[in-house]
């Protein structure tokens, strides 16, 4: 199998987490280059039609795309260590705590970094600064109803560590792009759940 990466990019760094927090190996990573726009070039289109990071091509030539459904597929094949549930129920509550904050947060950092950052001015054209701007707020907003979360829970999703917490982590380090720090804005238990999951071995997957 082939992983379609892009190095900094949030979306193909939570696959790389999922993947060392199950020690999956044999995966080849294949870096797209988005400053140069490979990721719309007619070879990257064939394997992923709306020209996003990551793409997951299996040996049979058949490709997934969008992250949740990678490490789906992924769970599928290495069930343990259980990062998206164990049962239905606990399936579902994770689910929708890791749907909220890719929805919630990290799609706002997005629309953040990407209308008000210039580095990211040649990949969104065009920009709208005041758009961008006008999503800071809201960032802030769902980040201090998840800083509250985690005052009375460890962890997102609730006891434990699941793909929630993945999709959380690479959000607030995209938010460094934004120039957004929970621990500088009061948001204490945010930062220091965001520092426990720093100190994990697949923090260091970019």
């Amino acid at each position: 199998m082939k992983l379609y990466v892009s190095p900094g990019a949030p979306s193909p760094r939570r696959v790389m987490m999922f993947m060392v927090e199950k020690s999956i190996a044999g995966i080849d990573l294949v870096n797209v280059d988005l400053n140069a726009n490979e990721h719309k070039g007619e070879a990257y289109r064939a394997k992923s039609p709306l020209a996003k990071v990551p793409a997951l091509e299996l040996d049979d030539g058949r490709v997934l795309t969008e992250t949740r459904a990678i490490c789906t597929y992924l769970e599928g094949l290495h069930p343990e260590p259980n990062l998206m549930g164990e049962n239905f129920e606990e399936r579902a509550f994770i689910e929708m705590m890791d749907r909220r904050v890719e929805l919630y947060l990290l799609g706002g950092i997005a629309n953040v970094v990407r209308h008000t950052h210039p580095g990211l001015a040649p990949l969104e054209q065009p920009q709208f600064p005041e758009y961008g701007q006008s999503q800071a707020q809201k960032v802030r907003e769902v980040a201090a109803w998840f800083d509250h979360v985690l005052e009375r829970q460890p962890w997102i999703a609730g006891d434990r560590f699941t793909i929630a917490d993945i999709t959380a982590f690479c959000a607030i380090e995209f938010a460094k792009l934004m120039k957004f720090k929970p621990g500088h804005e009061g948001m204490l238990a945010l930062q220091a759940w965001r520092d426990r999951v720093a100190d994990r071995p697949s923090a260091a997957a970019k």
